[in-house]
């Protein structure tokens, strides 16, 4: 059988990419090294740390924002609604102004390595 590779797109799911960085699809537990990373990361690359209402903005070292993001997406914290990378700077959406205090504070603790 044939197969017209023009026919076959990236949104058909058999055609995604596997072996992602997290390597985790939504709705799986994370596997224990993946559990670490943000243990791992955040310590390497935490500048700053300050928000207001639901919203918090974190500042990494250079090139550090889309790693920490990731790995505060697959914690999968249920105070985290999403966050936004660019190059230094991660924004994490809360759920309240009260899930945004809890999450500070974890995030403070994971990158002051306790």
């Amino acid at each position: 059988m044939a197969v017209d590779k023009a026919a076959m797109s990236v949104s058909d799911p058999r055609n995604a990419p596997r072996g992602a960085f997290f390597g985790r699809r939504k709705g799986h537990a994370l596997r224990p090294h993946q559990a670490a990373l943000m243990e791992t990361l955040l310590p390497q690359l935490f500048s700053s740390i300050d928000g207001v209402g639901e919203l918090i903005v974190l500042h990494t070292l250079s090139s550090g924002a889309q790693p920490v993001s990731e790995a505060i997406d697959a914690s999968e914290w249920r105070e985290v609604l999403g966050t936004v990378a660019g190059e230094n700077t991660i924004l994490i959406v809360c759920r309240s102004a009260q899930a945004r205090q809890e999450v500070t504070l974890r995030l403070t603790r994971i990158a002051s390595g306790g």
